[in-house]
């Protein structure tokens, strides 16, 4: 039986309750191999990683992602736990929310469409992708030992495309459906704290604003363009007729930009793209957004651009009428975590390398493989809290002063080796004998690594 290094245990036995004890057993196996497997990751290469290339029960590895009884949601909420504990005990939680698409082939996978690939694509050139689209929403938190924030997977959901349904003769659930019910699930799950949510142009819609907007601070990009309106006045004694939604139209956005009048105000907004500094100027006010057979949703808007004139005038919104237009940006600013997140998973966690096409293995596999990312962060965190040192990867050309992903995958990789049932001699002699299972084991991951 494979036995569990104390930090590793001490973190994942909160998961434990999930599964039945024969199944909780093949967990932890496919946990380890998927943090030690280099390259692709399936089941196939976690048992090899692991010693069990002989294993004649390997299908029953399988049937965990495929046939076994537990719920990811419930496993969704212990990770948040987790995280919320070790990183943001006190204050707001900053939420990151969007999408991504897993490059996927295979005609038994139904869920997969063709979306367009925003890496490839540009204005002026469209390209297709097809795969799975993916909604993730990501804690994101200061890590201490890396002196920035990492955006943290928590729940991450299954978004059919609309051709699925339709072959299905059902109605499509668009992504801002997701959203809300992703968003409305992670605030039932933290009662208390004050939720903030910040997501790109394409969760700037009036049903989503509407559905949240007392529940959750929601921040997003806003148009331009969109129709502000002054709020409903209020209506008179014995007056008739239908109460009414706006008031008069305010001046669009970009009029605002252009006007001689508009009062601008300097911030610093720091964690700016790239880590840096970067001096800004906004102006803020309130409205009403409001579009024909719509909920009217009551905003404050953010209108930013740079005084080097270096990146286009933006418009932000928050559903918070109360919202600093300084912390709006500092809020905003956390979202682009989210990418390097996703590039990370892709680089070092196998994401599009799995090899699931049932039902249930594709909807659990992948959110699996994210949240693993949050898993290693947290194991990371306890060697720091432990006052064990996290190594960062140098070389003469590169200097690094901080550790990143790799590294914290790297630590963790490293004490598993050490101390998951392997056993070598004292390590203060110059020479170290190592267990011939434990080098072929060592060699046949070096080599395969690709």
């Amino acid at each position: 039986m494979l036995t569990l290094p104390f930090e590793l245990t001490s973190l994942i036995v909160s998961f434990a309750p999930l599964f039945s004890k024969p199944v909780w057993q093949h967990v932890q196996v496919l946990l380890v191999g998927a943090i030690l497997a280099p390259g692709k990751r399936t089941v196939t290469s976690a048992l090899r990683v692991c010693g069990l290339s002989r294993e004649k029960h390997f299908q029953t590895y399988h049937r965990v992602l495929n046939r076994a009884c537990w719920s990811s949601l419930s496993a969704s909420r212990i990770l948040l736990g987790l995280i919320v504990r070790a990183f943001a005990a006190n204050g707001a939680l900053i939420f990151a929310l969007d999408d991504t698409i897993e490059r996927r082939r295979g005609g038994q996978i139904k869920a997969k469409g063709i979306y367009r690939d925003p890496v490839r694509s540009s204005h002026s050139h469209f390209v297709k992708a097809s795969g799975l689209g993916w909604l993730s929403l990501m804690l994101a938190v200061e890590v201490p030992w890396a002196e920035r924030v990492w955006a943290l997977p928590v729940l991450t959901c299954l978004c059919p495309s609309e051709r699925y349904y339709k072959e299905r003769g059902r109605a499509h659930k668009k992504l801002t459906t997701w959203a809300r019910q992703m968003i409305l699930q992670v605030k039932r799950w933290l009662p208390g704290r004050e939720v903030v949510v910040v997501a790109d142009s394409s969760f700037a819609a009036l049903e989503l604003l509407w559905a949240v907007r007392r529940e959750v601070t929601l921040v997003t990009r806003l148009r331009l363009d969109a129709a502000l309106y002054e709020p409903a006045p209020v209506r008179k004694p014995r007056q008739n007729g239908r109460p009414r939604l706006k008031g008069a139209r305010q001046p669009a956005l970009a009029a605002v930009l252009k006007d001689e009048r508009t009062v601008w105000r300097r911030h610093v907004v720091a964690g700016w793209y790239g880590g840096r500094e970067r001096v800004v100027e906004v102006t803020s006010a309130t409205a009403v957004w409001y579009h024909t057979g719509l909920p009217p949703v009551p905003v404050r808007w953010v209108l930013v651009r740079d005084p080097l004139a270096e990146f286009k005038p933006q418009a932000l919104l928050s559903t918070n009428l109360e919202s600093d237009p300084a912390e709006m940006l500092a809020w905003f600013v956390r979202r682009w975590q989210v990418e390097v997140t996703f590039e990370e998973a892709r680089a070092h966690l196998g994401i599009e390398t799995q090899r699931q096409w049932s039902d249930k293995a594709v909807a659990r596999t992948t959110p699996a493989v994210l949240a693993l990312f949050s898993i290693v962060t947290l194991l990371a965190h306890h060697r720091y809290c432990a006052k064990q040192e996290l190594f960062v990867r140098q070389a003469t050309w590169y200097v690094k002063r901080l550790p990143t992903f790799s590294d914290a995958l790297a630590a963790v990789r490293h004490q598993l080796w050490r101390e998951v049932g392997f056993r070598t001699s004292r390590s203060e002699t110059d020479t170290v004998k190592v267990d011939r299972a434990l080098l072929e084991r060592l060699t046949d991951a070096l080599c395969y690594a690709a």
